[in-house]
């Protein structure tokens, strides 16, 4: 029988190889992974190591092979060993599955605390490619020059865009803040440059600018859209007010006025007494709009041009019909006193005249008793007469009354019943004197007929002294024309 140290030779000896080639795989391992476990530098150093621990880490099976070795050797040893030796074996054998273990665990944590690294600062460049991407399109939006608008409303819509602009620029803060805490974490890991303070202070400080600028552009259109409303307010409270006048005036013009004109006249005076302080908002509106068209648009600056000049032009305008109607009213009150010292003239002559009508109705128009002689008719004739040439001489009279009333119309005063009054006057006269006329000449035809009776006598008796004359013209004796000769005489013997 062998005795049992050469027994246990073998064993021993696959036992201490495979230990010895476990230790040193192991030792192997950790070296590399000791080299590689660092996440200081750049990012591609950063990349080497992170694909060698991935390497590393695909060589635990390689690993666990080799310590199952040393399992199968150290219990083909303990099998056949003294028992004086077990103790030692199995100290062996727990050290090699301690190192294996530690092996294992620096393996995954070496890797995947490279991993995280690598992956955090991935993720950190993606957000931060994703802050500059933004960062460069609101510098070219905001690079570009403010553009001048046409009116209040574009103006307010571009202050309405360019605060929502400021609004994602604020937005924004949130991001940048979480990068600069990124970046301040992966620089005490990596401590590579693009990540330290200075990158940090020069993200920062862009970020400032771009804000800067977009806080500019904000104050900036805000400053132009309230100087706007501020100048439209003052356009509209202006248009009120010169609406105003405007139906004031038109209420003291024209016919259709029904107010007196004093109080017409007052009511001149007292928009002309407003008059300084329209004059004075228009003035300075039109110092406003040198600065408003300045920050407006050609387009938009012609019209606030025009618009003001059509207020100017309307102002001006008001102003002369309120001289021109102030002037009017003025003459038209001086003349009052004379208008009223003419009508009261006009009503005593109208009262004259009509008593001088009375009296020659009375006197030459009144009905009479039939006339029975002719020197009655002629009497009467000539009473006719006499009145139709007294008729006639009220010509002038009737004339200047008519002229009289014709100006005294021109003047805004309720004269209808004097006129009436006068138109009853008048057509009375011209009854007068047709009545006058009437009775003339048909008195005078009467005077006619009875004087035309004897002439028709008289041309019968000498038609009859004719023959009779004819007839003894052929008598041979005297005697015998004595005999005719009464009969001539006494036409009635005929």
């Amino acid at each position: 029988m062998a005795p049992a140290g050469a027994m246990t030779q073998p064993p021993q000896d696959g036992f201490d190889r495979s230990v010895e080639d476990a230790r040193e795989w192991m030792k192997a391992v950790q070296e590399r992974l000791q080299v590689n476990d660092n996440t200081q530098g750049p990012r591609a150093a950063l990349e080497a190591r992170l694909r060698e621990t991935e390497k590393l880490c695909q060589l635990e099976p390689e690993g666990r092979v080799k310590v199952d070795l040393v399992l199968r050797a150290a219990e083909a040893l303990l099998a056949c060993c003294h028992e004086a030796q077990k103790p030692e074996i199995l100290a062996q054998l727990k050290d090699i599955k301690a190192q294996w273990e530690e092996t294992v665990t620096y393996m995954t944590h070496c890797h995947s605390r490279i991993e995280w690294v690598w992956l955090h600062w991935s993720e950190y460049l993606l957000a931060r490619d994703e802050f500059y991407r933004w960062f460069q399109k609101m510098t070219v939006v905001l690079e570009v020059p403010v553009e001048l608008q046409v009116g209040l409303k574009e103006k307010q819509w571009q202050l309405s865009h360019a605060q929502v602009l400021l609004h994602n620029v604020d937005n924004q803060a949130v991001l940048l803040d979480r990068l600069l805490e990124e970046a301040a974490s992966l620089f005490n890991r990596i401590g590579d440059p693009s990540v330290d303070e200075d990158a940090q202070k020069r993200m920062k400080a862009e970020y400032g600018a771009v804000k800067a600028k977009a806080q500019d552009r904000v104050n900036l259109l805000e400053q132009m859209t309230r100087e706007h409303e501020r100048f439209q307010a003052g356009v509209d409270e202006f248009q009120l007010w010169l609406k105003a006048v405007v139906e004031k005036v038109s209420g003291c013009l024209g016919r259709s006025c029904k107010l007196s004109a004093q109080h017409r006249l007052r009511t001149l005076q007292d928009i002309a007494d407003d008059f300084p302080r329209g004059e004075k908002s228009l003035r300075r509106l039109e110092e406003q709009a040198v600065g408003i068209i300045e920050n407006t648009s050609p387009l938009g600056a012609e019209r606030i041009t025009e618009e003001l000049e059509d207020m100017r032009r309307v102002l001006e305008k008001l102003r002369v019909l309120w001289e021109e109607e102030e002037e009017r009213l003025q003459g038209l009150l001086t003349s009052m006193g004379a208008c009223e010292q003419r009508r009261q003239q006009l009503e005593a002559e109208l009262g004259e005249f009509r008593k001088d009508l009375q009296r020659l109705a009375e006197e030459g128009l009144e009905p009479a008793a039939k006339a029975g002689t002719e020197d009655e008719l002629v009497a009467r004739w000539r009473l006719y007469s006499a009145t139709r040439t007294a008729l006639t001489a009220e010509e002038p009279r009737v004339a200047r009354l008519q002229a009289q009333l014709k100006e005294l119309i021109a003047f805004p005063h309720d004269l209808q019943p004097l006129s009436n009054s006068v138109v009853a006057a008048l057509q009375e006269f011209q009854s007068m004197k047709g009545k006058s006329t009437r009775l003339r000449n048909a008195t005078g035809l009467e005077l006619w007929q009875r004087m035309q009776r004897p002439l028709q006598d008289l041309q019968l008796w000498k038609a009859l002294a004719q023959r009779l004359l004819d007839v003894t013209a052929s008598l041979p004796d005297l005697p015998s024309i004595h005999t005719f000769l009464p009969q001539i005489e006494d036409p009635g013997s005929f």
